[in-house]
């Protein structure tokens, strides 16, 4: 084999070795954190749960029953009239159950919160996307950018929120 040959197999094998390495890590940071998808599809869950039977839905969303509290992953009901937070199954965030959505502000200042609530103004089944900055209620203290997926079911306003890809790389590997 010349030179160039073996210069090149072992960049070839560095490459792979890279590619294996970072798709593990993003294995891992999958299976800690919830997806956009699967974040979508957990808001589509709720509507239909609200649809059929909304006493019984806020019940099973407080309290993160019948698959509706996945990793990271919740959903949260506030009333379209005027904001109050319903359901909400976070347990570093249940004090804000009666509160309203409208006055909660990221660390930069921006009222995500009426961003969510304007999902209120839109017809059912239209998805509002809304980002802002929250600090991370793990072990990192770092703000992190999380999205939501806010619309409407019937009186409700109903949202699923997950951290995006980038996040987890961020997190999980602090040094780059």
């Amino acid at each position: 084999m010349t030179r160039f040959a073996q210069v090149a197999a072992n960049m070839l094998v560095i490459t792979v070795a890279s590619a294996a390495v970072l798709l593990s890590s993003s294995a891992v940071a999958q299976s800690q954190f919830g997806t956009a998808d699967e974040a979508r599809a957990m808001l589509l869950k709720a509507v239909a749960a609200v649809k059929a039977d909304k006493a019984k839905a806020i019940d099973v969303f407080n309290k993160g029953a019948g698959g509706f509290l996945d990793r990271d992953l919740y959903p949260f009901c506030t009333n379209a009239s005027d904001g109050k937070f319903v359901a909400l199954n976070s347990p570093d965030k249940r004090e804000l159950l009666g509160q309203d959505i409208r006055r909660l502000t990221d660390l930069g200042g921006k009222a995500f919160g009426l961003a969510q609530f304007a999902a209120a103004q839109k017809p059912e089944g239209q998805i509002t996307e809304v980002s802002y900055l929250v600090p991370n209620s793990g072990a990192h203290t770092t703000p992190l950018l999380k999205v939501s997926f806010t619309t409407r079911a019937g009186d409700l306003v109903c949202g699923v929120t997950y951290y995006p890809m980038a996040t987890y790389w961020t997190v999980e590997n602090p040094s780059f």
